[in-house]
C-alpha cells in the first residue's frame, strides 16, 4: 500500500508527459534514508505507459565508487556497447557523453533514465548528470535521480552538481516521512499499535514496514537494525548463512556469483530469504530491500566472517572477466587479499583516470600504495608519481608533494637521473600551485641542471617549458620566450605534442604585452592541440591564460567567452583546481563590469572550499577584497592578510600588482597609509617589463601623489593613458564603452562638478558607500553645495538594487532566522549567507539586522 505519495506521482507523471512532448527534464527525488524513494520510483516506473523506454541504474556503496558505473548499467539496458565506445573516444568524456545522449534520444518517444542513490556516485557520473542536465531541455528524456538529504560529503557533491544544471531543466521533489495518520492507517490494517510504531519510527517508511512485520506485537525493536536482524533470525540456518553471503555485495548480488559462492543449494535458501521479505528477486540477481537492511546484516558479521565471505565473492567474480575492476578492488580490500589489491587497484586507478574520474583514481592509487611495500622500488616510484599527478588535478597539493618527494627519493636511490629530474620538475610545479614561488624556482632550476647532464630528452624539454612558465608568470617575457623556444624545438625532435602545447601556452601568455597578435596565435594553437589530443590540464591552462590576457587587455567579451568555455570544460572533466582558479578570475571580471553581487557569490564559493590551495584562492581573494573595501566591509582585512602571506613566499609581479592596487585604493579612501601603498607601487614598477603592465598602478599613484607625474604612458591601455594625460572625459567615455561603471566613476571623480555628481550617482548605485562618501568630502572641500546625502528609505528598493536572492534573505531576516538557519533554508553555504546579509545591510544603509528589518518594513519590502 503506497500512502501519501499521490502528489509526487502526479508531479512525475506530468514531467514524463512534458518529456514526451520534447521538453526533457532532470528530476531529483530527495529524502532521508528509508523515506521511500525507491518505492516511489517502483510505483512510477510500473505505471509508465508501454510507449516509454525505461532504463534503470543505481550507484553502489563502494569505498571508492565505480567510475561511470550507472552509465554502464544504462548502456547495458539500452544494448549499447559502452566499453567499445570508450575505446573509440579514447576516454574523452564529452564525445562519450554525446554518444550516450544520441543513444538515449535515438527514438522520438519518451525515455525514462533512472539513477538511484546518487549520493554514492563517482565524479564522472556526476559529470554525466551535469552534461545531460545542460542539454536535456530539447529532448524526450526524463532523468530521474534519487539521493539522500543528509549532510554527507557525497550529498554535498550531488548538491553542487545539480546546482550547475539550468533551473528550467531541473525539478526537485521531496519525499517526506509518513504522517502519523498514514502510520496509524497501515498499523490498523495489520492490527498493530500505530501510536507505538509512529513514536518509534517518526514515519520512516522502511522502519515502519519492518515493525509491521515484526514477530512481537508488544516489544518493538528499538532501531531499524534491530528490526532487520530480528527478521533475519527467523530464517533457517542455511538461509541465514545465505543472507550473510549476500550482505557483502553492495547493491546487488548476481545469481551466477551466488551459485559460485554457495553452490546449487543456494536457490532454495535464496527463495526463503525472498519469501521472508529480506531480499528481492531481480531475475538475474538478488538484493536487499534497502541498503539499510544490508548494512544491518553485514554489521553482524565477525571480522573473520566478513573477510572469508569477501574472499569467496572475489573468487567467484574473477570467473567473469567482464566485471568492473572497482568491484574486484572492493572485495579484495574487504578480504585483506593484499596481493589482489596490488594487482587490481592500479588498474582501477588507470580506468578511472581515463574517463576523467580523478578523485576516484587518486583513491585507488592510495589503496594500492598502502600495500606497496613489497613491490620493486621502480614500480613503487611509478605508483607514487601517478598518485601525485591525480592528487594535483583535484587540488590536494600537499599530498601530491609528499608522494612526489617519495618518488624522487626512490628514483635517486635507483640512480635514474631522468626520472629524478622529472620528479624535481613536478615538485617545482606543485610548489608553485601551493604558493611557494621560491621553492618552485629552486626545484625548477635543479631539474634543468640534472637533466642537462644526461642525453636530450622529453623530460628536459618539459623542464625547459616549466622554467619558461615560471618566467612568464613573473612577467620576465624575454626569458619566457627564450626557454619556451628551446622547449618547443626539443619537444618536436622527440615527438611530444603535449610539451609543444605547454610551451606555446607560455610563449603566448608572455607575449601579450609585446605582440598581442602573436600572443593570441600561440595561445590559440596551444588550445587547439590540447583539445584535439585530449591534454586536459594543458587545455585548462590555455583557457585560463587566454581569459587573463583578455582581462589584462580590457577585452572583456573575449575574457568572458574563454572563462565560460574554460569553466564548463573543467566541470565536465573534473579539473577542480583550474575550475576554481577561473571562477576567481570570472569574479574579477564581474566586479569590473559592475555585477558586484554576482562577483561576490562567485568568489565566496571558491573561498568556501576548504581544499582550495592558496594559489587557486588568489584571484577570488583579489575580487572579494576589492569589493569589500569599496563597500566598507571590515571583513576585507583577513582577505588582505592572506594575500600578503602569499606574497611573503615570493613577490611575483602578477600577484603584487593586484595586492598593491587594493592597498592603494584603501589609502585613497583613508583606510591605509599612503606611504605604504606608494612603496608597494614603486616595488611593482621596478619589476614591470613594460609600462603597459604598470597602467593601473600608475593611475592610483597619480591619485595618491598628484605631483609625482604620470611617467611614460606608451603602450598603456587607452583609458589609463587618457586619464594620466588629464583627459578624464575621454577616459570616462572609454570605460563607459567597456561597461566598467566603477572605473568610469573614478575617471569622472577627477572632473568638474557635473562629472563628480555623476560619479556620486554611480558609486551610490553600486553600493560603494565609502567611495561615495569620499567623493562628497572632495566636493565639499572644493566648495560644492547641495550634495545629495544618499538614498532615502522610500527609494531604497530601487537605488540599493536588492537582488532576488537578497530579497529572500531579507524576508528570512525579518522572520528572525539566524545565518545558519537561512543557509539551511536556501541550501547555500553559511559564508554565502554572510555576504548576502552584509550586502542587504549595506544597501539598506542599516547598521544591524533589526535596522534592516525596520527599514524594509517602512519601505514596504516585507
Amino acid at each position: 500500500m503506497l500512502l501519501e505519495r499521490q502528489t509526487q506521482l502526479e508531479q512525475l507523471d506530468g514531467l514524463l508527459v512534458e518529456a514526451a512532448r520534447g521538453r526533457g527534464r532532470v528530476v531529483a527525488l530527495s529524502g532521508e534514508a528509508g523515506a521511500g524513494k525507491s518505492t516511489l520510483v517502483e510505483a512510477f516506473t510500473g505505471a509508465a505507459g508501454s510507449g516509454t523506454r525505461i532504463f534503470r541504474s543505481a550507484c553502489e556503496d563502494l569505498a571508492i565508487p565505480d567510475p561511470l558505473g550507472p552509465l554502464y548499467d544504462l548502456a547495458r539496458e539500452a544494448q549499447w556497447a559502452i566499453p567499445q565506445a570508450i575505446d573509440a573516444r579514447q576516454g574523452q568524456r564529452l564525445p562519450l557523453f554525446s554518444d550516450a545522449l544520441d543513444v538515449f534520444e535515438a527514438k522520438a518517444e519518451p525515455t525514462l533514465l533512472v539513477i538511484e542513490d546518487l549520493h554514492w556516485a563517482d565524479d564522472a557520473t556526476l559529470d554525466f548528470v551535469r552534461f545531460l542536465g545542460r542539454r536535456i531541455a530539447g529532448t524526450h528524456i526524463l532523468l530521474l535521480l534519487t539521493a539522500r538529504t543528509d549532510r554527507s560529503e557525497g550529498q554535498m557533491r550531488v548538491r553542487r552538481a545539480l546546482g550547475e544544471i539550468p533551473a528550467g531543466s531541473m525539478a526537485r521533489i521531496d519525499v517526506p516521512l509518513l504522517s502519523e495518520a498514514a502510520v496509524l492507517s497501515l498499523a490498523a490494517a495489520t492490527g498493530r499499535d500505530g501510536d507505538a510504531i509512529y513514536r518509534a519510527t517518526a514515519g520512516n517508511a522502511f522502519f515502519v514496514t519492518e515493525l509491521l512485520s515484526a514477530e512481537s506485537e508488544t516489544a518493538l525493536p528499538a532501531s531499524v537494525r534491530d528490526a532487520v536482524v530480528a527478521r533475519a533470525e527467523r530464517l533457517s540456518a542455511g538461509a541465514r548463512s545465505m543472507l550473510d553471503a549476500v550482505s557483502v555485495f553492495p547493491r546487488r548480488a548476481d545469481a551466477w556469483a551466488l551459485t559460485g559462492l554457495c553452490g546449487v543449494a543456494s536457490a532454495g535458501q535464496l527463495a526463503e530469504c525472498v519469501s521472508n521479505g529480506l531480499l528481492d528477486d531481480l531475475g538475474d540477481g538478488y538484493a536487499f530491500r534497502h541498503e539499510i537492511a544490508r548494512h544491518a546484516i553485514e554489521a553482524m558479521l565477525t571480522t573473520s566472517q566478513r573477510r572469508a565471505l569477501n574472499q569467496r565473492a572475489l573468487s567467484a567474480l574473477l570467473e567473469n572477466r567482464g566485471l568492473a575492476t572497482a568491484r574486484l578492488v572492493h572485495h579484495a580490500v574487504e578480504a585483506h587479499n593484499f596481493e589482489a589489491v596490488r594487482e587490481y587497484a592500479p588498474i582501477a586507478a588507470r580506468e578511472a583516470s581515463r574517463v576523467g574520474a580523478h578523485r576516484d583514481a587518486a583513491g585507488y592509487y592510495e589503496v594500492a600504495l598502502r600495500q606497496a611495500d613489497t613491490l620493486p622500488a621502480e614500480e613503487r616510484a611509478g605508483l607514487y608519481e601517478q598518485y601525485a599527478f591525480e592528487c594535483h588535478l583535484i587540488g590536494r597539493i600537499d599530498e601530491a608533494i609528499k608522494a612526489q618527494e617519495k618518488a624522487r627519493a626512490l628514483q635517486q636511490a635507483l640512480g635514474n637521473s631522468l626520472k629524478e629530474g622529472d620528479s624535481l620538475r613536478w615538485l617545482s610545479r606543485f610548489a608553485y600551485l601551493l604558493g611557494d614561488r621560491q621553492a618552485a624556482d629552486r626545484f625548477g632550476a635543479q631539474a634543468v641542471a640534472l637533466l642537462e647532464a644526461v642525453a636530450a630528452s622529453a623530460e628536459l624539454a618539459m623542464a625547459y617549458s616549466n622554467l619558461s612558465q615560471l618566467a612568464m608568470l613573473a612577467e620576465r617575457a624575454d626569458e619566457a620566450m627564450l626557454l619556451g623556444a628551446k622547449a618547443i624545438e626539443l619537444a618536436e625532435q622527440v615527438g611530444r605534442p603535449d610539451i609543444v602545447c605547454h610551451a606555446l601556452n607560455n610563449v603566448g601568455a608572455a607575449e601579450q604585452w609585446l605582440d598581442l597578435d602573436s600572443a593570441r596565435r600561440h595561445l590559440a594553437r596551444s588550445l587547439e592541440i590540447a583539445l584535439a589530443q585530449n591534454f586536459q590540464e594543458h587545455a585548462a591552462r590555455a583557457f585560463t591564460n587566454s581569459a587573463c590576457g583578455g582581462l589584462n587587455q580590457l577585452d572583456y567579451r573575449q575574457a568572458q567567452s574563454f572563462l565560460d568555455r574554460g569553466i564548463d570544460y573543467c566541470v565536465e572533466n573534473d579539473l577542480a583546481t583550474w575550475r576554481d582558479y577561473m571562477r576567481g578570475v570570472r569574479a574579477q571580471l564581474l566586479l569590473r563590469i559592475g555585477q558586484w553581487d554576482e562577483a561576490a557569490t562567485e568568489a565566496l564559493e571558491v573561498l568556501a572550499d576548504a581544499h582550495a590551495t592558496v594559489l587557486v584562492r588568489y584571484p577570488a581573494l583579489v575580487a572579494l577584497s576589492r569589493l569589500r573595501v569599496r563597500r566598507g566591509d571590515p571583513s576585507a582585512e583577513p582577505l588582505l592578510a592572506e594575500m600578503k602571506r602569499f606574497l611573503d613566499k615570493g613577490a611575483e609581479l602578477q600577484r603584487l600588482l593586484a595586492y598593491a592596487a587594493v592597498i592603494a585604493e584603501q589609502a585613497w579612501l583613508g583606510q591605509a597609509q599612503p606611504d605604504d601603498a606608494l612603496r608597494l607601487i614603486s616595488l611593482a614598477e621596478s619589476l614591470c617589463p613594460t609600462r603597459a603592465v604598470f597602467a593601473e598602478l600608475a593611475s592610483w599613484r597619480q591619485l595618491l601623489a598628484p605631483d609625482s607625474g604620470p611617467g611614460d604612458t606608451a603602450g598603456m591601455a587607452a583609458p589609463y593613458r587618457m586619464l594620466l594625460a588629464g583627459d578624464w572625459q575621454g577616459a570616462a567615455a572609454a570605460w563607459a564603452n567597456l561597461d566598467a561603471p566603477y572605473e568610469r566613476g573614478l575617471a569622472l571623480a577627477q572632473g568638474d562638478e557635473a562629472a563628480q555628481r555623476l560619479a556620486l550617482e554611480i558609486f551610490e548605485a553600486l553600493g560603494a558607500r565609502p567611495v561615495a562618501q569620499h567623493i562628497r568630502d572632495m566636493m565639499r572641500r572644493n566648495g560644492v553645495i547641495g550634495i545629495a546625502r544618499g538614498p532615502r528609505g522610500t527609494t531604497r528598493a530601487n537605488s540599493a538594487g536588492l537582488t532576488l536572492r537578497q530579497m529572500e534573505v531579507l524576508q528570512l531576516i525579518e522572520r528572525g532566522l539566524s545565518n545558519k538557519r537561512i543557509a539551511e533554508h536556501l541550501a547555500i553555504s553559511p559564508k554565502t549567507v554572510d555576504h548576502h546579509v552584509s550586502a542587504v545591510l549595506g544597501k539598506l544603509d542599516a547598521g544591524s539586522r533589526g535596522q534592516a528589518t525596520a527599514a524594509a518594513r517602512d519601505s514596504g519590502l516585507v
